[in-house]
Formats: C-alpha cells, sequence, structure tokens
C-alpha cells in the first residue's frame, strides 16, 4: 500500500484521506497580511521569533521572509501528538538557549486547538524577563479551546478537525504539502 497519494483536491496520507480547506495562494496571501501587520508593530524593534517545532517551521520561515524588518529566530521543540490526538501531556524535547531577557518575542505556532501547548510555553516564556511577547498561529480551532491563551495574529480560524499541510502532519507525512487538508469524513 502506498502512503502517500496526491490529486489537486485531495490526498491519502497512510489510511487516511484528506480534502483541501485552503489553497496554496490562500495560505501565502495570508503570511503576506500577517507578516505586514506585524512589520508595522515591530517598527525600529528586533523581535526574536519563536518557532514551535516541529509544525511550525513551515510557516515561520514564510513569516520571518514576509517580515520587514530586522529579526531573529530561534526554535522550541514541544510535543504533545501521537497520532490524530493530543495526549495532554505537554513535554519540552528542546528548549531554547537564547537569552531572552528584555527581549520582545514573537512566538509562532502552527495551530492552536486546545491551547495546551501555548499556555505551558507562555507560563515559561513569562518566566524568562522578556520584555513582551506576542502569539501568532497559523490556524485557530476555536471550539476545541480549554486554555485561554492570548493569540495577537490569527491566519485562519477553522473548525476542530483534524487537518494536515502547511508544516503539519499526520505520523509524519503531509508537512511538505502547500496547502492545508482537513481529514475526509
Amino acid at each position: 500500500m502506498k502512503t502517500y497519494t496526491s490529486a489537486s483536491d485531495h490526498v491519502q496520507l497512510h489510511d487516511l484521506l484528506f480534502v483541501t480547506l485552503l489553497s496554496e495562494d490562500q495560505v501565502q496571501e495570508r503570511v503576506r497580511e500577517i507578516g505586514a501587520e506585524i512589520t508595522q508593530a515591530y517598527r525600529n524593534k528586533k523581535p526574536l521569533f519563536i518557532s514551535i517545532l516541529s509544525g511550525a517551521f513551515v510557516f515561520a520561515a514564510d513569516l520571518i521572509r514576509a517580515f520587514g524588518g530586522d529579526c531573529e529566530i530561534g526554535f522550541v521543540k514541544l510535543a504533545s501528538y501521537s497520532g490524530t490526538r493530543s495526549s495532554g501531556d505537554v513535554q519540552t524535547v528542546m528548549g531554547l538557549e537564547k537569552d531572552l531577557q528584555g527581549r520582545h518575542l514573537i512566538v509562532v505556532e502552527d495551530i492552536v486547538d486546545t491551547g495546551r501547548t501555548l499556555h505551558f510555553f507562555l507560563d515559561h516564556l513569562r518566566s524568562r524577563q522578556p520584555a513582551s511577547i506576542c502569539t501568532v498561529t497559523f490556524l485557530r480551532k476555536p471550539d476545541a479551546a480549554e486554555f485561554p491563551v492570548p493569540i495577537d495574529y490569527v491566519g485562519f480560524d477553522i473548525e476542530d478537525r483534524f487537518v494536515v499541510g502547511y508544516g503539519l502532519d499526520y505520523d509524519g507525512l503531509g508537512r511538505n504539502l502547500p496547502g492545508i487538508y482537513q481529514r475526509s469524513k
């Protein structure tokens, strides 16, 4: 059995079929808009973008290219997913090594569903005494929220369905898809 097949409106990853939710053009247009908004908000500042790995790396790369100022980027790996479900347990797998005190931080997340991962990470960041913390997520599932977390910039609000593409995966596959695909019913 093939683990990955594709057509223009759907993809199959492992045993699941996914259909197009957001096209590559929609994705890129929204990233440019968010980049322009953040550029305005951080004029004359040198923010540190913090990409939460693994899913946010594609969005973070496009976002910093859309940012029109000086910036740095760092990475942190937090894990809470196994297959298509969150385990509910957030673990820091790889930590951020930079000094954050007095820095303007922009936390880049791929998707916020329950909010557990971001809630955990924001508490950790606040203890490091940054000048400010801004959050940006490419996707948000408002109906899945369990933890109140502030999101300053949202790419798209979506239904509480499992999605892949643009950095998001299903058991390792699909991160390289340029659009967003949702699990077929």
